[in-house]
């Protein structure tokens, strides 16, 4: 199923020439619109006009998160506030939130880039769907919101929290599509299973953004609830939910080119990588009226590829993120994403999908402790089995990481829950 056809087919030589065009559009609305774009460009030695090709864009200099919260609130809008008719905004929890805006032709181009990811992971108008992303500042919610009503579907605006009435809203009113992140979608559907009532759910569909969707927590949901769960990806920064998802080939998440460029480079040098390597993410939007940007470095290690997809889509696909170089926790000389420890503990059948790294300091070291909930806690009345899986566990870890670690077990639904991104770090050093 496509939701426009026209684009997410279009071949490779069309979609180049669009993208060029646009992007010299978003370069001459940075420099004529925003004094932060002109001041970099001047001091790159970059004028608009030296936009030719696509390549050139390695002549701009990168935008950066802090760039993003030293302008705030409004320092990077290209329009009139009085053209606005939308602000969302990241949580802030390192600082200030990053804010994004949107004109009435941003929302609409939004909603465009989100339906197509709806429809191509399944979704179609008869379908009711459950959004329980938080509404409010967030960008996920209101994204598949106005991406579902254009689809033509029924809209539960339930918005996150309540998981016991999250279950009794699916059950009763029938949802087929379920949104949220993908660690909520876990909690929601051990829930389901645990309060029996997961036979009586008519989901079909789970659609998940705004956190790294491992394929283990996939097929953790999947097993418990009986759906097919799709990975979506966006930032606030770069206007929310849309630049790309999954199909149902699930073999990568198509991105919607036609209105994202995007760059695989080294993190430590900035220099663009070889397509089908793996580096940083670097997007930069092609369409945005309000909030133009370009080169923004997301911090995300992911990977392209260009070649056609099974599902008839033309447009080049990226892994899924496989982590973050800001989340990259380093460790004795060490550097460890948090997903390493993940896939261990979720092929390890006795453990649950909870858990939280803790790091600390001995003597001036680093320490390493994993805390993981077991499925059935009463193997924590047998010393010898739950020693065995222990160092079972630390050594698969130890396997992976080069670095040892303490593991501690502990009983079901002792770690934290969250409703929206979990929490996987504690660090105390």
């Amino acid at each position: 199923m496509f939701f426009q056809k026209d684009m997410e087919t279009l071949d490779r030589k069309s979609l180049s020439s669009l993208q060029l065009e646009r992007l010299k559009w978003t370069i001459n609305r940075c420099y004529d619109n925003v004094p932060f774009y002109r001041e970099i460009m001047d001091e790159a030695g970059v004028k608009p006009s030296d936009i030719q090709s696509l390549k050139d864009i390695q002549r701009l200099p990168f935008t950066k998160k802090d760039d993003l919260r030293d302008h705030y609130p409004y320092g990077l809008f290209a329009v009139p506030l009085k053209d606005i008719v939308e602000f969302h905004a990241s949580s802030g929890t390192t600082g200030k939130p990053i804010v994004g805006a949107y004109t009435r032709r941003d929302l609409d181009t939004w909603s465009d880039c989100v339906a197509r990811i709806a429809v191509a992971s399944g979704v179609d108008d008869t379908d009711i769907a459950q959004v329980a992303f938080g509404y409010g500042l967030f960008t996920g919610a209101f994204g598949l919101h106005y991406a579902l009503e254009k689809i033509g579907c029924a809209v539960i605006p339930i918005s996150s929290g309540g998981s016991e009435k999250q279950i009794m809203m699916m059950e009763d009113f029938g949802t087929t599509v379920l949104i949220a992140t993908p660690s909520y979608g876990v909690y929601l559907s051990e829930l389901a299973k645990a309060n029996g009532v997961s036979q009586n759910l008519q989901l079909r569909l789970g659609l998940f953004g705004s956190e790294v969707c491992t394929p283990e927590m996939r097929d953790q949901i999947e097993k418990n609830i009986g759906i097919t769960v799709t990975d979506n990806y966006g930032l606030t920064e770069i206007g929310g939910p849309g630049v790309s998802g999954e199909c149902l080939e699930r073999d990568g998440l198509h991105i919607n080119e036609d209105h994202y460029l995007c760059e695989i480079i080294d993190p430590d040098t900035g220099e663009p990588l070889p397509d089908g390597e793996t580096g940083e993410l670097v997007i930069t939007p092609l369409t945005r009226e309000a909030f133009p940007i370009f080169r923004y470095r997301t911090r995300d290690i992911a990977k392209i590829t260009y070649e056609p997809c099974a599902c008839g889509r033309t447009t080049a696909r990226m892994n899924k993120v496989v982590g973050r170089t800001d989340d990259m926790i380093i460790i004795k000389g060490v550097n460890v994403f948090p997903s390493q420890i993940e896939s261990v503990l979720v092929k390890t059948p006795q453990l649950g999908p909870h858990y939280q790294i803790i790091l600390g300091q001995k003597n001036f070291l680093d320490t390493l402790e994993v805390q993981v909930e077991l499925i059935d806690g009463s193997l924590l009345e047998n010393f010898q089995a739950l020693e065995q899986l222990q160092n079972s566990v630390r050594q698969r870890i130890k396997a992976v990481l080069g670095l040892d670690c303490r593991v501690t077990l502990v009983q079901p639904r002792t770690i934290t829950r969250y409703e929206g991104k979990a929490k996987r770090v504690i660090d105390n050093r």
